[in-house]
């Protein structure tokens, strides 16, 4: 029962997070890349709830806007991820012998690589917009995704329901996704609700090394790189409300993420 109360209530920040910054348009009180130059850095009051920046932009909008943009990202890395690691799992697991030592043994062969050093390669000759960090996020984090599915093919195609579709004749596209992948889709859920969290983390590591999305468009990456200077000089209120944010988005994901995981899961990571 407690940890039915937690699930929803975290579900609930979550949806609320989500839902505030994909109608940010309609929330925010100004245009998020509208300058005054006559109200650069003035702390949270009446008139700019949560302050403005260096360039007199109101930090409330860019907020929003910038968690739309995050969460843009962050999303569609994830289904890119997904789907790539739902097929090379998915065949990895199905075929076996040799083949899946050879994929598993390249996968392996990819973990040791950190994932920001090929992300770094890929931005040398990709355009740095939404989209192409998307991409890169999302080619760069498959990895988790492909080793749970070729576990759960391996678990499921022994079992007596898949042995008497093959028996039956039964095509192998719909012994694929009509036994194996819509009985591995609660793992597949899980794991995909922890990449999302990772991609969040990425997407704002990236910003804020300077090499996220570009600077007019605002994320929650490149407010906190922007805010490295304004903290310095007192303006403490540009870095705090994306951190918080950033964090609560985050923390949120990974409770939902736990509470979903099935008994059986919880034991193997004890």
């Amino acid at each position: 029962m407690k940890s039915s109360k937690v699930l929803v209530f975290w579900g609930i920040i979550l949806s609320l997070i989500i839902i505030m910054t994909i109608f940010s348009q309609f929330l925010s009180p100004y245009s998020p890349n509208e300058m005054n130059m006559d109200a650069i850095y003035q702390p949270p009051g009446q008139d700019h709830l949560l302050g403005t920046d260096h360039l007199g932009r109101d930090v409330e909008s860019r907020l929003l806007e910038g968690g739309k943009v995050t969460l843009i990202v962050a999303g569609s890395s994830v289904l890119l991820s997904l789907v790539i690691g739902v097929l090379y799992g998915g065949i990895s697991g199905y075929i076996g012998g040799i083949i899946d030592t050879v994929m598993m043994r390249f996968l392996e062969a990819l973990l040791t690589i950190p994932s920001l050093i090929i992300i770094l390669a890929f931005q040398m000759f990709m355009k740095g917009d939404i989209w192409s960090m998307a991409f890169i996020i999302g080619i760069t984090s498959w990895l988790t995704t492909a080793r749970i599915v070729r576990s759960e093919f391996i678990r499921l195609k022994d079992l007596e329901f898949v042995k008497m579709a093959k028996m039956l004749g039964t095509p192998i596209v719909r012994i694929l996704f009509g036994h194996l992948l819509r009985n591995s889709i609660p793992a597949i859920f899980v794991v995909t609700l922890f990449g999302f969290a990772n991609a969040i983390f990425m997407e704002v590591t990236l910003g804020f090394l300077g090499i996220g999305v570009p600077p007019e468009i605002p994320s929650w990456g490149n407010m906190l790189y922007h805010a490295q200077n304004d903290i310095l000089i007192g303006a403490w209120w540009i870095g705090l409300f994306p951190g918080i944010l950033i964090f609560i988005t985050i923390l949120a994901i990974n409770f939902i993420g736990d509470g979903l995981k099935s008994p059986k899961r919880r034991r193997l990571d004890a």
